[in-house]
């Protein structure tokens, strides 16, 4: 019975500690009826419990509780405000380096044949010198007439000038020796007329690569495919080898350029001036820059935005460009970490840096600790 009495005992204490914690028992004449109401202003800045979830607040900002921070990796960096080098923006594309790529185009309408390795698929390595095909010319009825009748008679000539050195030679001693040397001079030049003319019939050409490299295109090419004079074949593009050509619509850009990287969707790439021409095109310059970013991982032909340093300064904070994210009707924005599992969004205005960061000009105070690593992942809380 003691024992039993025990139990009870302690089961009540921990009723009764239960109820206290929930703020049950009023103690004294006390009266705590409103002690939960709190006026709407304050309830809706005023952050969940710990035990509660991530979840968008009534003033829209954010109540994130520390472990949920460190799931979803939130990181963050105090703003400061100082002299940034001024960027502009231009568009561009990339294209092969012209000191290291090269294209095949045909000499003369003809047939494409397999090279001794197959037909050239894209993605091949290649060498230079390398042929990465035969073309076999294709003339009209007419012109093969003609080529035909041509050397018909050139092998009429040769064989009237073979006979005369054949005499010639017999009658050596008594023939001026510069008239034996003549005939036969005479006869290695139509024996060259007639191979040059029979080759233009029926013998085919190689393509050799003009570069080394990988063959980036080869225009859907099969064995006896018909293809033009001067139509591109092949092209060869060395990966390791890139540039960037951007339109410039400032002449004094290449001035005042400091560097210039570019952003091709999320690859960041890092780029080397190499010069700018001097003659408009699309009413704008063109800027040529070779890509030093290692094993960039980009297309011939992909567009990129170029950014373009200047010696011009202006006033701002740089953050990294993933901190930003879109609120509203497309606005940019910022997470400010406001308190310590409270975030909030600050509308800012930005100016491209490089092809990592951005200046915030206006939206952000000095020592505003700027979501870095994570700002995607909140702007989803709802």
């Amino acid at each position: 019975m003691r024992g039993e009495k025990s139990k009870a005992t302690t089961i009540a204490v921990v009723v009764a500690l239960a109820f206290a914690a929930h703020g049950v028992f009023a103690h004294g004449d006390e009266d705590h009826s409103q002690d939960n109401k709190k006026s709407p202003a304050a309830a809706a800045t005023t952050a969940p419990t710990v035990g509660d979830g991530p979840q968008r607040l009534a003033d829209g900002s954010l109540f994130i509780p520390k472990p949920v921070q460190r799931q979803l990796g939130i990181r963050t960096r105090p703003a400061k405000s100082g002299d940034l080098a001024a960027t502009i923006e231009l568009n561009g594309k990339v294209i092969a380096d012209p000191d290291a790529g090269g294209r095949v185009q045909a000499p003369f309408t003809g047939s494409v044949l397999p090279g001794p390795k197959g037909m050239p698929l894209p993605g091949r390595k290649v060498t230079k010198g390398e042929v990465l095909a035969w073309l076999r010319p294709v003339a009209g009825a007419i012109e093969r007439g003609n080529q035909q009748a041509q050397l018909a008679e050139l092998e009429a000539q040769l064989a009237i000038a073979d006979g005369r050195v054949r005499r010639f030679e017999q009658l050596e001693g008594a023939v001026p020796q510069k008239e034996i040397e003549a005939a036969r001079i005479e006869r290695g030049a139509l024996q060259k007329r007639r191979a040059f003319v029979a080759a233009s019939i029926d013998a085919a050409v190689p393509l050799v690569a003009p570069a080394a490299g990988v063959i980036s295109a080869s225009h859907h090419l099969v064995a006896g495919a018909l293809v033009d004079a001067r139509e591109i074949l092949f092209e060869i593009v060395d990966p390791a080898h890139l540039a960037v050509e951007a339109l410039a619509y400032d002449a004094g850009i290449g001035a005042t350029l400091i560097s210039a990287s570019a952003l091709a969707e999320q690859t960041a790439l890092e780029l080397k001036f190499v010069g700018g021409g001097r003659q408009l095109r699309e009413q704008a310059l063109p800027l040529l820059f070779r890509i030093v970013t290692p094993n960039s991982m980009v297309a011939v032909g992909q567009p990129v935005k170029v950014m373009v340093r200047t010696a011009h300064e202006i006033k701002g904070a740089a953050v990294a460009r993933q901190a930003l994210t879109k609120v509203g009707a497309g606005e940019t924005a910022v997470w400010v970490h406001a308190d310590a599992e409270r975030f909030v969004a600050r509308k800012v205005r930005v100016q491209s840096l490089d092809a990592a960061n951005v200046a915030i000009t206006e939206g952000l105070h000095e020592g505003d600790r700027v979501v870095i690593e994570g700002a995607g992942l909140l702007s989803q809380v709802r």
